[in-house]
Formats: C-alpha cells, sequence, structure tokens
C-alpha cells in the first residue's frame, strides 16, 4: 500500500507536466530536429520526402549566396541599432511612468496601445504616415524647416525607416517589463539618498540603474531574439525586402527560399534557420554570461 501510494506520489507532478510537455515536444522540439535533419537533406522535396544525399551542400549554397549575407549584416545592423536605442527609451518612459504625474494612466494606455493593436494595420498606419507627400512625419519635418524624405520609394532610406518602425512597436513590453522592475525596487534606498543630498540624475545612475539591471539584461535578451527575427515590419512597410530588395533579413530570407523560389529551396531555408538559430544562441549566451559577471563584479 506505501509503494503505491508512493509510486501516485511520484507520477502525479509528471500527469500534471503531462499536456505542456506534449506540446512543447509535438510544437518545438519535432520541429526543431527535423529542421536540423532537413537543412543536410540535398535536392530535398517537401511534398515526396525524396532527396539525394546528405551533405552540406545547403549551407555551402546559403553561406556564399549574397542576399544571405545582405541578410546578415541587416539584421545585425537592425539588431544593434533598435535594441540599444529601445532600451535607453524604455528606461527613461518607464522611470517617468513610475512618478505621480498628471495624466498617468493616459499616457500608460498610449505606450501600451501597440501591444493590443493588430501588427498589419499598425504597420499601415506607419506606412501612411511614411508617405512622401501627405504623411505626418515629413509635415512635421517641414514644420520645422527640415525637406521631406522618401521613406518608403528610397533604398537609402528604407533602413532607417524599419528601424523607426521597429523601435517604437519594442517599446511597450520593454516598458512594461522596466516599469514592473521599478516598482519593485525598495523606496527607502531613494529616501535615504535624498536626505544625504544627492541629486535626481545622481539618484538615478547610482541607485535606480544598478537596482534595475537583472530586469534590464532580461529585456536585452528577449529583444535580442525578437529583433534578430525581424520579418512582419517588412510586408506593411515595403511589401517585401525594400524597394530594391536591399533589405533582406535572415527570417525574410527563410521566407524567400520556401516561397519566392520556384521550385522551393526547403533545403536552403532549413540550413539559413540553423544558421541563426547558432546566432540567437550564441548572443544569448554572451548576455548571459556578461549578465553573470556584471553581478558578480556588483
Amino acid at each position: 500500500m506505501k509503494r503505491r501510494r508512493n509510486l501516485k506520489e511520484t507520477l502525479s507532478p509528471y500527469l500534471y507536466l503531462a499536456p505542456f510537455l506534449i506540446g512543447v515536444i509535438v510544437f518545438t522540439l519535432y520541429p526543431m530536429i527535423n529542421v536540423f535533419i532537413m537543412s543536410f537533406k540535398e535536392n530535398y522535396k517537401y511534398l515526396t520526402g525524396a532527396f539525394s544525399g546528405f551533405g552540406l551542400d545547403n549551407y555551402t549554397t546559403v553561406l556564399s549566396d549574397p542576399y544571405f549575407q545582405q541578410a546578415i549584416i541587416n539584421t545585425f545592423k537592425y539588431v544593434l541599432t533598435v535594441i540599444p536605442i529601445s532600451t535607453c527609451l524604455a528606461i527613461v518612459i518607464a522611470t517617468l511612468l513610475n512618478q505621480n504625474i498628471k495624466f498617468k494612466a493616459l499616457l500608460q494606455t498610449a505606450y501600451f496601445l501597440p501591444m493590443v493593436t493588430s501588427v498589419t494595420a499598425v504597420g499601415l498606419a506607419w506606412k501612411f504616415m511614411f508617405n512622401y507627400n501627405s504623411g505626418l512625419i515629413n509635415f512635421f519635418l517641414n514644420i520645422f524647416g527640415f525637406e521631406s524624405i522618401n521613406w518608403l520609394q528610397s533604398a537609402g532610406n528604407n533602413f532607417l525607416a524599419l528601424v523607426i518602425y521597429g523601435i517604437w512597436s519594442i517599446l511597450p513590453f520593454t516598458i512594461i517589463l522596466l516599469l514592473s522592475g521599478l516598482q519593485n525596487i525598495d523606496p527607502l534606498y531613494n529616501t535615504a539618498a535624498r536626505v544625504d543630498g544627492a541629486s535626481p540624475l545622481r539618484i538615478f545612475f547610482k541607485i535606480t540603474i544598478p537596482l534595475l539591471a537583472p530586469t534590464i539584461f532580461l529585456v536585452l535578451i528577449v529583444n535580442t531574439i525578437s529583433a534578430f527575427k525581424v520579418f512582419n515590419e517588412l510586408f506593411p512597410l515595403f511589401n517585401g525586402p525594400g524597394v530594391a530588395y536591399n533589405l533582406f533579413t535572415v527570417v525574410y530570407y527563410i521566407y524567400y527560399q520556401f516561397r519566392g523560389l520556384t521550385p522551393p529551396k526547403y533545403g536552403n531555408a532549413a540550413a539559413a534557420a540553423m544558421v541563426l538559430f547558432v546566432i540567437i544562441f550564441c548572443f544569448t549566451m554572451l548576455q548571459l554570461w556578461l549578465q553573470k559577471r556584471a553581478s558578480k563584479e556588483g
């Protein structure tokens, strides 16, 4: 009887976890393994499952493809531009929203609105704002004495338009996390610093930022992974990878190998996906290492 009870107690947690584990295996683990195997299949035909053999031809083809090389450069530029700027802006906005200011609820709603709005609808709204002749952005630029910028039809300005849209779209989630981190900081630290005569700027950099560091590292990891997978932002603005095919990203390149070629290159797409996985994994490990090192030094 005691043995049955021990067995039941041992198996009970796994039974509760079973639905989640099955979902992870079916929708996450199996696709990853399948893509990994597919990346080594040469001349792979998805419908029939036929392939000529296993090898590294898909990786060789992808890594030597000018479009993929462009995609790697554009994706890195996007990540290294959007993440620092959006994080700094989010810290400032979250700090302001954490204060007792007028219209606080209205401002919070305005900043969080993109999270509950359709990505396509928001993208189309930005497309209208970027319009060369009647867009709001050029309208305000003209008010301040600047010339209108051809954001969407000029290849040289496409990346800047994508960055602006990317920063705006990533801000709400970042602000929510940072605001949560700020609200968990004991206000006694700030009170004690004010009593000692510390200025608000010194309190911000010497107390708030160090105490907020774990949340900032979490934001950097989550947003970096998201930014490396930039894809949805391209369709509403450009209907593809820029007006001159100059704005390929890694995820769009994977999509292009699946849907943009006849016949589709499934092996190439899988190889590109695995390269992206390795890049994201390395960046994530680097950020975790930096976080551990910073916490030890702190």
